[in-house]
């Protein structure tokens, strides 16, 4: 007798539609065989079956049982078809009824019966709804993460005992529900705050506007300035992600296996911090079975690269890519695969490689040329991609103990954010782009208005300098993001100074 059973493989962020088809014959002794481009996780899922079969309650018939799944020509990999493939068995030798044809199974075993919690349900939820399946069965510790999505039932699988009852009519599950607005709500504050930042005022309106145009930032500045909490608070300014958004983040780290039962979804702006030693694989994604890396991660949040100038050449060039297609493409002999990486990346770095040059009370022990080569790490290309360019002072003893209370708050800040880019939003929306810091060079053009006063500064600066055209567009963009702080519908000379401030931070320091 021949059963087909539901499933959904997973390539990266897609799914395909997987048939575990289950034909059993009369023979002298079990025999299982397994094909359709099976990895070696899916070959020893006949040793789960046969635990779990028999701590069900049920057997594995004398027959020669032959699953395939389909479709045989795509290399299928994962423990996630083991409970649709426990299911074709038991059917195909009539222990219990086919479940429906459009009902799907995801689910890894264990020896006892139970289902375990794995990575990938977001999507594959997505996936099945998409490919036309109207319930889902996914393991119970997964079942808050893909309950957001509508259009589905998804089921709570504890064990297979449960789904067997269910598929029998003994007792019935009812689809999970998850509510995004009630996980929103249930989220933790954010521990970072500007409110505790000592002084940097440079450096807190250069986030500022970051946030509000979503550029990308570099910290320069001795060690102790407040570089990595400045980095770490930005996210509690930027504006509250949108469902769209949720759902993307969150299918990147549902296929990483990092959501859990007490956070099912990312509902809050990713802050991801990747250290000098990471590799490359890491940072862009990748592995037997592709993974997103870390740029993935922090889609639709913050990439915090903490001395930068310590990062290998190679990997630092990793990052042109993603941060001018807002995509990381993984490539593989068959098949590429393409992971979404729009983030603001933030860097830091030391001004040399003691950290102390041009500080007021420790003296720099580096001479002229390892400082040049040291900035020099940072290449031309990566840099013009890198929007403010900001130097943090030293904080003194005398900035800490004159503080009477705290500064402004992320949330007052977040209301400047916020309103800016509305203003963003109804201006450059019809262009298909959220924040001034993705505007192509025609949407420049045709959405940024300068003032005569603006335009002539522009073309001073340009004159004066050997700014790169993209560093042009730069700086119209962040004055742009300056002029939606303030609420002007066109920019203006002061706005294009503040900018063309954030872009010339000279990179040679004299001793």
């Amino acid at each position: 007798m021949v059963t087909k059973i539901g499933s959904v493989g997973l390539w990266g962020l897609d799914g395909y539609k997987v048939e575990i088809e289950t034909d059993s014959r009369p023979a002298q002794d079990p025999v299982i065989d397994i094909v359709g481009l099976p990895d070696t996780a899916i070959k020893e899922a006949k040793d789960r079956i046969i635990s779990a079969v028999s701590n069900c309650g049920y057997r594995i018939p004398s027959a020669n049982i032959i699953m395939n799944l389909a479709p045989a020509d795509v290399k299928k990999e994962g423990t996630v078809f083991d409970l649709p493939m426990l299911l074709g068995i038991l059917s195909s030798t009539g222990q219990i009824p086919a479940p429906d044809e459009n009902t799907a199974f995801f689910g890894e075993l264990s020896l006892s019966g139970e289902i375990r919690r794995g990575r990938g349900v977001l999507a594959a939820v997505i996936a099945a709804k998409e490919l036309g399946f109207k319930a889902i069965f996914v393991p119970e510790k997964n079942a808050s993460e893909g309950a957001v999505v509508e259009g589905i039932d998804v089921f709570a699988a504890k064990d297979v005992l449960s789904v067997i009852d269910h598929i029998e009519g003994k007792r019935l599950l009812s689809p999970e529900k998850s509510s995004i607005a009630e996980l929103m709500k249930n989220a933790g504050d954010d521990t970072n705050d500007f409110a505790y930042i000592v002084g940097q005022q440079t450096a807190k309106r250069a986030s500022e506007i970051a946030a509000a145009g979503g550029h990308n930032i570099l910290f320069i500045g001795p060690p102790g300035s407040g570089k990595s909490m400045i980095a770490k608070s930005l996210p509690s300014i930027l504006p509250d992600m949108t469902f769209d958004e949720i759902i993307e983040t969150s299918k990147i780290y549902s296929i990483a296996g990092k959501l859990t039962e007490k956070e099912p979804l990312c509902v809050k702006r990713p802050f991801v911090r990747s250290t000098q030693n990471v590799s490359i694989p890491g940072l862009t994604g990748g592995g037997a079975t592709p993974a997103p890396g870390l740029i993935s991660l922090a889609n639709n949040g913050v990439l915090f690269l903490d001395e930068v100038a310590e990062f290998s050449q190679k990997t630092l060039e990793t990052l042109r890519q993603p941060l001018e297609d807002n995509i990381i493409t993984v490539n593989r002999v068959k098949k590429s695969l393409v992971f979404p990486s729009s983030f603001m990346l933030v860097c830091a770095m030391n001004p040399c490689p003691c950290g102390y040059y041009g500080h007021p009370t420790v003296p720099c022990k580096c001479k002229e040329a390892q400082i040049e080569k040291y900035l020099s790490r940072i290449s031309g290309p990566l840099l013009d991609r890198i929007d403010l360019q900001v130097a943090l002072p030293p904080v003194t003893v005398s900035d800490i103990s004159e503080r009477k209370t705290l500064a402004e708050s992320s949330a007052e800040i977040k209301k400047r954010v916020d309103a800016a880019r509305k203003r963003q939003t109804e201006r450059i929306g019809k262009y298909g782009f959220t924040c001034n810091a993705k505007l192509s060079p025609k949407a420049i053009r045709e959405t940024c208005v300068l003032s005569p006063a603006a335009t002539a500064a522009l073309n001073r600066i340009m004159e004066k300098t050997s700014v790169s055209m993209r560093s042009y567009d730069k700086i119209i963009k962040i004055a742009q993001t300056i002029a939606d702080l303030a609420a002007s519908d066109i920019i203006l000379p002061e706005h294009i100074a503040e900018a063309s401030y954030f872009r010339t931070l000279d990179k040679k320091y004299k001793k």
